[in-house]
Order: C-alpha cells, then structure tokens, then sequence
C-alpha cells in the first residue's frame, strides 16, 4: 500500500514538477526547515513516515494523533518542499503480513 501511494504520488506530481530553481516556486513550497516548523506550530504535525522517490525526492507523511490531521510533502534535492496532499482522521497502522500460505 505505501510503495503504491508514493508510485502515485511520483507519477500524479513529479512528472510534471519543474525541476530547476530558474522556473517559478509554487506558492505551496518552500525551504523544507519552513515547512516542517509550519506543520508542527500550526498542526501538531511530525513525520510519521518517509520514502524515496524519483529523482531522488522524499517523500514524507506528517500527521498529528491529538487533532488526526495529516500533510503529505514531497522535498526536492534542492531542499524545497512542497505539500501535495492534507486531510483528517489520520490512524497509523502497523499491519502485519499474513502468513506464507495464507491467502487472507
């Protein structure tokens, strides 16, 4: 399930990302010291997750178990992050893998 959002999350957003600093910031990036001190002063947030994504990008969940808000950031290797998704009602998961055998 995670591999299969990160793949999506590269195909919906980095394929068309400007890869440069001489193309315009969008208005939802920023260094990603910013944007971490952001998600967790206004939200509550902190990263939950993480995982390496085209071009070398990373990919991070940040979320909050008081308020369940959650952020998905994308952060090139320039050191800009941008927020490609947020929502609420996070719940964190730690589902094991059934056993060999077991078509459950």
């Amino acid at each position: 399930m995670k591999h299969m959002l990160l793949t999506l999350l590269n195909a919906t957003f980095l394929t068309a990302w400007p890869a440069g600093p001489a193309v315009s910031q969008p208005a939802n990036c920023a260094p990603r010291a910013n944007v971490v001190d952001r998600l967790a002063s206004k939200f509550g947030e902190t990263r939950q997750s993480m995982g390496l994504g085209t071009n070398n990008s990373v990919i991070e969940v940040f979320a909050s178990d008081e308020t369940g808000t959650w952020t998905i950031t994308v952060t090139r290797t320039d050191g800009i992050s941008c927020l490609v998704a947020s929502g609420q009602a996070f719940e964190a998961f730690a589902d094991a893998l059934p056993p060999v055998g077991n078509d459950a």
